[in-house]
Order: C-alpha cells, then structure tokens, then sequence
C-alpha cells in the first residue's frame, strides 16, 4: 500500500483550500483587499501574516 502522505502544514496556509482562507481572514479581521496586500508582502507562513496584519491595525 503506497500512499502519499498528506502535506498538511499547520504553520502554512493553503490558498487553494477557501475555508481555511475565508476563516484567517475573519479571524485576523482584514478585507478582502487588506489581506492579498498582506499576503503579497508576507507570504503564506500564518505567522507571518498574523504579524503583518498587526502592523495594519
């Protein structure tokens, strides 16, 4: 039985996956806009963005 293993990183977002985008958004309380300025400067580490994000506030 070959399986690949998942790739599921906990400290990395997955932009493909629209809940787990849509969720980091209302949970760092950002716009549709602020966030892809945020994820343009910061890439897709969720601490990074996190950080970035306080910066805006």
């Amino acid at each position: 039985m070959n399986r690949s293993k998942p790739t599921h990183f906990r400290n990395s977002l997955n932009l493909r996956d629209k809940v787990q985008v849509k969720i980091l958004r209302k949970r760092l309380k950002l716009t549709d806009e602020q966030f892809s300025s945020v994820l343009r400067k910061s890439g897709i580490s969720i601490s990074a963005i996190a950080k970035e994000a306080a910066t805006l506030k």
